[in-house]
């Protein structure tokens, strides 16, 4: 007999009424697009309102999904910053594509990015690295990330060896870690609504053109 207690992944609804995505109503530009949309869930007051899913792909053909954040976006592109040689490093210097998602619940809203992927500049790497907290930076010198290890004792140990080696001549930039940009040939923009009809948008990319297509829900 089903437990009256437990929630059931398939009896869990909800209506999405909270705004509708026409095409009178966007910009032009996805970037644009994307920025006013980046402004309205941060002045939503959501927490890490740039919290994006990352997917990659292995040599392999096996996909790999992850949760980062943004820290920057322009006409370039979509940048994050991580260790060149995790998972998702190994991953984009083998297949440099990426789709991103960001998903800001309150609003009822998603954005899907899809794209090539580069490395950015190391001037762009040690400007934003230089302006984290000093345990992010030390912490970057700790973390072998996606790599097994020892212990958490091992892990906190190193990261005091770390810190009083570095504390009086400011932390480096490791040279395996680093920034990646991707360049987006497709953005969706989705807005739920009602009996499941949502609202989908997408930009495509065509030469220096963006071409906006509606998309069936």
């Amino acid at each position: 007999m089903p437990d009256p207690t437990k929630n059931v992944p398939q009896d869990l609804r909800r209506e999405y009424t909270k705004d509708a995505l026409l095409e009178s109503n966007v910009l032009p530009d996805p970037i644009a697009q994307f920025d006013r949309w980046f402004n309205d869930a941060t002045l939503a007051g959501l927490p890490e309102a740039n919290a994006m899913t990352l997917a990659t792909v292995d040599t392999s053909g096996a996909p790999s999904a992850r949760i980062v954040l943004l820290k920057g976006f322009d006409q370039r592109g979509f940048v994050f910053f991580t260790n060149y040689s995790s998972r998702k490093g190994r991953d984009l210097a083998a297949n440099p594509r990426a789709a991103l998602c960001f998903f800001w619940e309150s609003l009822e809203r998603q954005v899907r990015i899809e794209g090539t992927v580069e490395k950015t500049t190391r001037q762009e790497s040690e400007d934003y690295f230089h302006s984290r907290p000093i345990g992010s930076q030390i912490g970057a010198w700790v973390s072998q990330q996606s790599e097994a290890i020892e212990s958490r004792e091992a892990l906190d140990r190193r990261a005091e060896e770390l810190l009083a080696k570095f504390v009086n001549t400011g932390v480096p930039l490791p040279d395996f870690w680093g920034g990646f940009r991707v360049v987006p040939h497709t953005i969706e923009f989705w807005q739920g609504r009602p009996s499941r009809l949502h609202d989908r948008l997408q930009y495509v990319r065509e030469g220096d053109r963006w071409k906006i297509r509606r998309l069936c829900p």
